[in-house]
């Protein structure tokens, strides 16, 4: 959920492509040939994340990385910053540049967008890989809580008055010494200062973190139509250590999630994709290379809708669903996106 890293990442406009949708501007990065691969990008971030992943995967594969509206190199207008809504912005990027079908990558927000893409569209869905994702359980980062109540355009912007970067770098630089979770993305955590450097990108973070995040946590969740993923090839990766969106919240959709697969990164954080871009790589293809794509079929799905999610009766929660999937499914699925 942090914007872009220093050094490690892409130049800001390197490789970048643009075409205007809807009258907005959208950036996006493409490379390479073969089915296609999409990286969806979390809160705050841009597609420069995707930067060490983007060249071996594009060896077999088309990969598209955009820039969400709101985010990077997109316009950031005065908007709709739903998870619906960026998933009818990937539906319309996928339409321009003439891609039927993807196996879409998500990452945090971008996860969420993923899963919101694959119900929404699933005949233009090939495969869902998971990273770190929100959308399935209640549980977030406090620091996101807080910036999603009143007055956080103030605070950000305090973030920006002359000295308060350094403020900010000691205390990342103290949350990481002290071998916190959250400290393991720490790099992160600053340059998200960097990420929002006017009013314009403020109010886009804002309106983006309102819309998935409230004073209580997450308020948007796939669970409750998780079991819709059968038949839907669907890997899990998560950072044992991950301080945004905890790795309990990974088997719980793990469980939820009928023949998913799952991998945990020991000892990493927030962006597992960073930490081992090579296992990253080598999990995806892996997983690209021995499963099909998703055989969509409309009757199926009226199917598993008439018949809900296992185990329930007309709604009712079913007794012998995991516990913790169950309790946030409770509790997140307050405003659910459809």
């Amino acid at each position: 959920m942090a914007g872009p890293a220093r050094g490690r990442r892409a130049e800001h406009g390197a490789g970048l492509s643009h075409h205007v949708i809807h009258g907005y501007r959208r950036a996006y990065r493409v490379e390479g040939e073969g089915p296609a691969i999409l990286l969806v990008h979390g809160i705050g971030d841009s597609s420069a994340t995707w930067a060490e992943v983007i060249p071996g995967l594009a060896r077999r594969h088309t990969v598209i990385a955009p820039d969400l509206l709101g985010h990077g190199a997109s316009d950031k207008p005065r908007a709709d910053y739903s998870v619906a809504a960026y998933a009818n912005g990937v539906r319309d990027l996928l339409g321009v540049l003439g891609i039927e079908r993807a196996t879409l990558v998500g990452h945090s927000l971008g996860g969420g967008v993923a899963m919101q893409f694959a119900y929404q569209y699933p005949e233009h869905t090939d495969r869902l890989i998971l990273v770190s994702a929100g959308g399935v359980g209640r549980e977030v980062n406090p620091v996101l809580r807080a910036v999603s109540l009143p007055g956080a355009d103030l605070m950000l912007s305090t973030l920006r008055l002359p000295g308060m970067r350094g403020q900010v770098g000691l205390f990342t630089r103290l949350i990481k010494l002290l071998d916190t979770d959250l400290g393991q993305d720490a790099g992160e955590l600053l340059d998200l200062v960097d990420a929002l450097p006017d009013s314009t990108s403020r109010s886009a973070f804002i309106s983006t973190l309102r819309a998935v995040v409230d004073r209580r946590g997450q308020v948007v969740t796939m669970l409750d139509r998780c079991y819709l993923a059968q038949g839907m090839p669907t890997l899990l990766l998560w950072g044992s250590r991950d301080g945004v969106v905890p790795v309990h919240h990974a088997y719980g959709a793990h469980a939820a999630m009928p023949g998913s697969r799952l991998e945990i990164f020991e000892g990493a954080g927030h962006f597992p994709f960073h930490t081992d871009p090579a296992r990253f790589h080598a999990l995806v293809e892996d997983f690209m290379r021995t499963t099909a794509p998703a055989d969509w079929s409309q009757e199926r799905w009226r199917e598993l809708m008439r018949a809900g999610r296992p185990g329930s009766t007309e709604g009712a929660p079913d007794p012998a669903f995991d516990r913790a999937v169950d309790r946030d499914l409770r509790e997140a699925s307050e405003r659910s996106a459809t």
